[in-house]
């Protein structure tokens, strides 16, 4: 292209380009793009003018060449595929009427901040330095899959999408299977449509503070095998549909914090089979729909036991630490909205998560629950023993209620015999009577005190004798139940 052939606005755009200097068109700072269609040939700058300026633009020895502009309106379609631009791009405050088109292409970095755009096509694009759609306002989809970016990307507070198609069939922002060496930075982003991620690597950080994701019946955030450097901070997140973080592995922080997590009828929270260091969810509302945390493995979870919603999927979800500390009374419910039914090992979970933080009366507590669920698993012919061992020592975890039922028996006996003395069978052989010892010998299968079989009550009283007897052996077989449950467990 001869450079007769520009536009005024054109050539001041040429001119400043070998000069690395900036050309804005903004009549205000603070005018909306929005209206940059209806922007006047003064500031309009054909795509490929730019084009030909970032693959064969004039440079200078000394100084370092870059496209920067302000509030122009871009008409045709900037096609860089596969081009190999040696210089940073960055147009702000423009309105594009057609899509950019970058697939494959390689760039020093690329800025588009508070821009107005149809859509932006960049998958397997390779950066040296920073992508930026801060503040931009792109209707159709973003798609950097497979990407590279050197730097950071940058999309905090971009809208995407349009708030009259939630549900669109292509994710209006695509970074599944991108490689990002920092940070991606998308802190107040509202998207109108899914957030793909899924096999996405990401150096550093991934921030989704503010963001609000609507996706109603589908995926809002869709981050499977999502890798991260340290942390996936997403306070304050509202998120219309379903959050995907099955197989994420995020060494730090998956910090949930007052979010608002809305997906009815379905899994509003995946998060199987991650590995986390710290899941946090306190302050956040009740989750609407099913959280899956199955064979997810977590270092702290903080979750208040009123954020669970009605159904959880827990089997296989491993934890060391469970904050905030509260009594097992209030954990227990939730362990029964498993929509898998009894499950031994999140009892045992929790049994382990007391225990490490040294709440021995609480894993006592748990323990006991889970002989309690387990006997609503059984036949009701084998649940029979089962309430005789909870009635009498708790299944072990509650021994001393075995000496009450001692105490009371043994008090209801010497008080029955001692007002009626059953006949000696002997008289002259028959040691003296003591109501006490020969309560006690009823009631102890073992030890002989001599009463029992020198005397034999009548009547209802032989009926009394029969049931301390069998009361003292029920009591004594779950009494060394329970020592040897309590044994085993030290």
């Amino acid at each position: 292209m001869e450079i007769t052939d520009l536009t005024p606005a054109e050539r001041r755009v040429w001119e400043a380009f070998p000069l690395g200097e900036g050309v804005d068109f903004r009549e205000d700072e603070d005018e909306d793009p929005v209206q940059g269609a209806s922007w006047g040939p003064e500031r309009t700058l054909r795509a490929e003018v730019l084009r030909a300026l970032l693959l064969d633009g004039p440079v200078r020895d000394d100084r370092i060449a870059g496209l920067k502009v302000w509030g122009a309106r871009i008409t045709g379609r900037l096609d860089l595929k596969y081009g190999t631009v040696e210089h940073s791009i960055r147009l702000r405050c423009c309105h594009f009427d057609q899509a950019p088109d970058l697939y494959g292409a390689r760039i020093v970095a690329l800025v588009l901040n508070d821009s107005v755009l149809p859509g932006l096509t960049a998958g397997n694009l390779r950066s040296e330095g920073v992508v930026r759609i801060t503040c931009c306002r792109i209707a159709g989809p973003v798609r950097l899959a497979g990407a590279k970016i050197s730097s950071a990307f940058f999309a905090n507070a971009a809208r995407l999408g349009t708030p009259d198609d939630e549900t669109p069939e292509e994710p209006v922002l695509q970074l599944n299977h991108a490689e990002v060496s920092t940070d991606v930075w998308a802190a107040g982003l509202v998207a109108h449509g899914q957030v793909r991620m899924n096999g996405a690597t990401v150096g550093g950080q991934v921030n989704l503070e503010n963001a609000e994701l609507y996706a109603p019946g589908g995926t809002a955030l869709h981050a499977e095998t999502l890798t991260v450097g340290t942390d996936l901070h997403a306070r304050g997140l509202r998120a219309r549909g379903r959050v995907n973080v099955s197989g994420a592995r995020i060494p730090r922080h998956l910090s949930l914090t007052g979010a608002r997590l809305s997906h009815p009828g379905g899994q509003a929270l995946r998060a199987s089979s991650s590995v986390v260091g710290e899941l946090w969810l306190r302050g956040a509302a009740p989750v609407e729909g099913v959280v899956n945390l199955r064979g997810a493995q977590v270092d702290l979870l903080h979750v208040p036991p009123e954020v669970w919603p009605g159904q959880v999927r827990l089997d296989g979800l491993g934890y060391r630490v469970l904050a905030p500390h509260l009594p097992a009374e209030r954990r227990l419910p939730l362990l029964e909205r498993d929509t898998d039914g009894y499950l031994p090992y999140s009892y045992e979970q929790l049994s382990t998560a007391y225990r490490t933080a040294g709440d021995d009366a609480a894993a006592r507590t748990v323990q006991l629950a889970k002989l309690r669920r387990h006997r609503s698993t059984l036949p009701r012919y084998a649940r029979l023993w089962g309430y005789v061992q909870d009635a009498a020592v708790g299944y072990g975890f509650r021994p001393m209620r075995a000496a009450g039922w001692l105490l009371v028996l043994l008090c209801t006996g010497t008080l029955a015999f001692a007002l009626h003395r059953p006949p000696a069978l002997k008289p002259s052989e028959a040691p003296g009577f003591n109501p006490f010892v020969y309560t006690l010998d009823l009631l102890l299968p073992i030890v002989d005190f001599g009463q029992q079989g020198a005397y034999a009550p009548r009547g209802w009283y032989q009926w009394l004798s029969y049931l301390l007897i069998a009361t003292g052996w029920v009591l004594a077989t779950t009494i060394a139940a329970g020592v040897t449950r309590s044994l085993n467990r030290q």
